[in-house]
């Protein structure tokens, strides 16, 4: 499995007893839907390695405490302690239509109401306070709010996002 095949879903975090639990910090709006998972890969020095699990519950309210099989001390435990868990992108809850996961969204072109075609989006920065739709248009990189007042329209079938961004926004970035 490839780290691209897959999401985030959370990171070790603690350890929960001496029998080799563990607490993950999930990475989710919906904990509860990873209430008793079967299995995870968890990131061991750049490779995803596929853990069984023998039980697993919420813990508290963003926690996931998780018994994996054939870790049963504290040093089985430190040796995966602090590596990020993954699930394949299959296992993402479906979204309605208008609303979609930051990697679904890349190849996807961008038109302006106004404007026209923006551009390709390449990507997401959710690093800044608000996220920013990363778009190239012939070498040119646009970056676009990702705000629920600017998209108009999410269309998956044809891989195109409208948007309606203030006036001369889009020109900032193509002035010479």
């Amino acid at each position: 499995m490839k780290k691209e095949d897959c999401f985030f879903l959370g990171k070790i975090v603690k350890k929960y007893s001496f029998k080799g639990e563990i607490l993950v910090k999930l990475d989710t709006d919906e904990p509860e839907i990873y209430d008793g998972l079967d299995s995870v890969f968890v990131d061991l020095k750049g490779h995803l390695v596929p853990f069984f699990i023998e039980h697993a519950q919420l813990h508290k309210s963003e926690l996931l405490r998780i018994k994996f099989e054939d870790v049963d001390t504290e040093a089985d435990v430190d040796s995966i302690m602090k590596s990020n868990l993954y699930l394949p992108l299959e296992f993402l809850p479906k979204l309605d239509d208008d609303k979609f996961y930051y990697h679904e969204i890349i190849g996807f072109t961008i038109e302006d109401v106004n404007f026209g075609q923006v551009g390709i989006i390449t990507g997401v920065n959710d690093s800044t306070a608000q996220a920013l739709f990363e778009i190239d248009r012939n070498g040119i990189e646009i970056l676009i709010p990702m705000n629920d007042h600017f998209i108009k329209k999410v269309d998956k079938v044809n891989k195109t996002i409208t948007v309606e961004t203030p006036e001369g926004l889009i020109d900032l970035y193509l002035e010479e």
